[in-house]
């Protein structure tokens, strides 16, 4: 049994009510229970302690693929909402959650954003004990996607057999979404080759022939568009992974029950910076511009770059939702030999077990 913030009560009562998590019971179901800690600190008398509100660490060290999967991150930072929580948020930026893995588990980065498939691999192979509190991004069609250059004999996705493709991680989110595109039009992902190059270097491979195709994300493929004259190949959105989720944010459980004030003042402004990111085209394209050097795209990458949709919480069980992250698991299955897994072990709040 593990006690979790409830994040997604009223803000005047969230230091006074916690979710109760009450581990598997008969049939596979998960309790959850909104239970009041004290009466001192309760919805009636809001304005209680400082103390008792305060973040445990106020200042936190958060790893992120400066993406715009990550939108709604950069958003709440641009915009001064972790500080408006009571948080100092150092950003790190990592190439993927696969390499942001350890060093979270170390203690080195409180809070992760990246790809859901190194998660659950490092979650399956018992490298870390992980909780999903959010998520980041749905896959939006020009999000992420094969680009090659003008002067490329690679025109058709049949042309990469046999050829080198760029990509930022070894079976990662870009490799499943790669492979089931390649798959449903005929092309065996064996017969590629697949070369983990990040993603600022790609531009630079295609140029030099040692890539023939570069899988980026945005703003990284506009950028490439811009400076290089990238040609999109395939978008990646298609098929079995239309809408495909892409990102969320991870803590380990470890952290969530040493930190459980800091982790819902974290959540509190991300999902602000969510909520904004997924009705202001403005508000993005500013925070992608802001993000602090050398990450910062230009005003007229920004103004072109196809961006995600960015999901919030929707309950008090929980913010992510199972189904579409059972997926995630579906589509590893077929393309990882990925085994039976519950995804229901890495979901805080989780009404229900996944299905396995």
């Amino acid at each position: 049994m593990s006690w979790l913030p409830c994040f997604m009560l009223p803000t005047e009562c969230q230091e006074g009510l916690y979710v109760m998590w009450i581990g598997r019971v008969r049939g596979g179901a998960l309790l959850v229970t909104a239970v009041a800690l004290g009466l001192a600190v309760g919805c009636s008398n809001a304005g209680g302690s400082a103390n008792a509100a305060r973040p445990e660490k106020p200042v936190l060290n958060v790893a992120v693929v400066p993406a715009v999967d990550s939108a709604g991150f950069f958003v709440a930072l641009d915009r001064g909402l972790f500080k408006a929580q009571g948080l100092t948020v150092n950003f790190i930026p990592v190439s993927s959650s696969e390499t942001a893995i350890a060093a979270q588990v170390s203690g080195a980065y409180d809070i992760t954003g990246g790809n859901y498939v190194s998660y659950i691999q490092a979650q399956q192979k018992h490298e870390a004990d992980l909780d999903i509190f959010a998520e980041g991004s749905v896959m939006e069609p020009g999000t992420q996607g094969i680009y090659t250059l003008p002067d490329s004999p690679v025109t058709t996705l049949a042309d990469l057999r046999g050829q080198t493709v760029a990509i930022n991680a070894p079976n990662n989110i870009l490799f499943l979404l790669t492979a089931s595109v390649l798959a449903e039009h005929g092309v065996s992902p064996e017969s590629v080759h697949f070369a983990s190059i990040p993603f600022p270097e790609m531009p630079d491979e295609l140029k030099s022939a040692a890539v023939s195709a570069a899988v980026m994300p945005e703003p990284f493929a506009s950028a490439a568009e811009e400076a290089q004259g990238g040609v999109p190949l395939a978008d990646l959105d298609q098929g079995a992974t239309m809408s495909f989720p892409i990102e969320g944010y991870v803590v380990t459980k470890k952290w969530a029950a040493q930190h459980p004030r800091a982790l819902a003042a974290f959540y509190r402004a991300l999902e602000q910076g969510q909520r904004i990111a997924d009705v202001s085209r403005a508000a993005v394209e500013q925070a992608m511009v802001n993000m602090p050097a050398p990450f910062g795209v230009s005003a007229e990458t920004a103004a072109v770059m196809a961006l995600d949709s960015y999901p919030v919480g929707t309950g008090p069980a929980g913010t992510v939702d199972k189904v579409r992250l059972q997926r995630v698991v579906d589509v590893m299955r077929q393309f990882l030999g990925f085994g039976k897994f519950d995804i229901g072990s890495m979901l805080m709040g989780s009404a229900s077990s996944a299905h396995g």
